[in-house]
């Protein structure tokens, strides 16, 4: 809205202006879910930004609270929905650490492939549906094609194509199927195949690098500042990366393979680089993970757990590089079978509020691409 002075003498650059308020949502096609933003406008440009959060709130947190060790898997599997797996090892491991548990090595190293698999799922979805947020409808049939590869194999040994629900206190829900480690190398190598035409589709494309290059630019500061993790906080030039820092399943035998992709620009563009490359990691550990349990004899993948499951009085933090960033759990007991507390670090409430300082100085035209590549699901946000 612009309010305009008219008079004899006044030119275009001595217009009065009025600035105006737009919200963005709470429904927008270009946000993960349902996210507000609140924008003051100067024209085109924008003065301020806000993202308002909590339209999603399903009360997770306290809903923990009046479940048992078992139970809260499933509510914990689904705030980022992407990242199904994820989410449910991270509680796990948390509950594991209070009973001083450990998990038998052939369930450590195909949690370690799957959270993989889980990760290279997660990463082709903002890798087509960052492109169609910016006019581009290809890529997203090219993602979707390489995601059914890896969502047979997943749905194949858990039964879920979104929620798997595999893991377990002390183990997996029940050991790989026969020739399924054969299968995931088939859909690994065909992932691995097309990525390319991935990226000469999307990053190599002129428009594409316009809309983005440049764009959106996220310094260090901004990221320590806001606690932003993940491939985001790594397209700003931070080499921080909890596989290979503070090591957990079998990523410290992993060492060889596994690789932090950073990138120094900071920009849009940065960003979806390294989301691209994290992908070709994420396939290389898999592939290495299939060769160690080829390697490994066959064993259990759980351990026998009493009928009623409680942890000991204490408290304990666990926390793992999911997709999206860091993500983390803090379990605290009272010697029962629910916890008194467990408090949800999840990655994209973080990076979410880094928008107040990337939006401000840029154009509408701008906003969209700049909030499709913090690569967020909304309930990660609402919890």
């Amino acid at each position: 809205m612009t309010a305009r002075t008219v008079g004899v003498g006044i030119g275009a650059d001595q217009l009065d202006t009025t600035d105006m308020v737009l919200n963005i949502g709470p429904q927008h096609p270009s946000t993960h879910g349902v996210l507000r933003l609140r924008l003051v406008l100067d024209g085109e440009r924008i003065v301020s930004a806000e993202p308002i959060v909590g339209y999603m709130h399903r009360g997770a947190e306290k809903l923990f609270e009046v479940r048992d060790y078992r139970q809260i898997v499933m509510l914990a599997n689904r705030h980022d929905w992407l990242s199904a797996f994820s989410n449910e090892l991270g509680v796990v491991l948390a509950v594991e650490r209070m009973l001083g548990m450990e998990v038998p090595p052939r369930a450590v190293w195909a949690r370690t492939l799957l959270a993989e698999a889980n990760r290279v799922l997660n990463h082709l979805m903002f890798l087509g549906s960052y492109p169609l947020e910016l006019g581009a409808i290809t890529p997203i049939f090219h993602a979707f094609r390489d995601r059914e590869e890896i969502q047979a194999v997943m749905e194949e040994i858990s039964g879920g194509r979104m929620h798997f629900m595999f893991n377990r206190v002390g183990g997996l829900k029940e050991d790989l199927p026969a020739g399924w480690i054969g299968r995931v190398r088939h859909a690994i190598a065909a992932v691995r195949s097309r990525l390319p035409v991935l990226d000469d589709l999307v990053a190599g494309n002129e428009i594409f690098r316009a809309r983005t290059r440049g764009v959106g630019v996220l310094t260090p500061a901004q990221v320590a500042a806001y606690g932003v993790s993940g491939p985001i906080a790594r397209a700003s030039g931070v080499d921080f990366d909890l596989r290979r820092d503070e090591p957990y399943l079998a990523y410290a035998d992993l060492s060889d393979v596994l690789r932090v992709v950073t990138r120094q620009e900071g920009d849009c563009l940065a960003r979806f680089e390294c989301l691209l490359e994290q992908v070709r990691v994420s396939l290389d550990l898999a592939d290495a993970c299939c060769d160690r349990l080829d390697d490994l004899p066959q064993g259990p993948v759980n351990l026998r757990l009493p009928k009623v499951l409680k942890a000991p009085e204490g408290h304990t933090y666990a926390w793992t590089e999911n997709p999206l960033g860091l993500n983390g759990y803090y379990l605290v007991s009272r010697g029962e079978k629910t916890p008194w507390r467990l408090k949800l670090r999840s990655a994209s409430y973080n990076n979410v509020q880094v928008l107040t300082e990337l939006l401000p100085g840029c154009l509408i035209a701008d906003m969209v691409a700049i909030l499709g590549s913090l690569f967020f699901v909304v309930g990660d946000i609402d919890k």
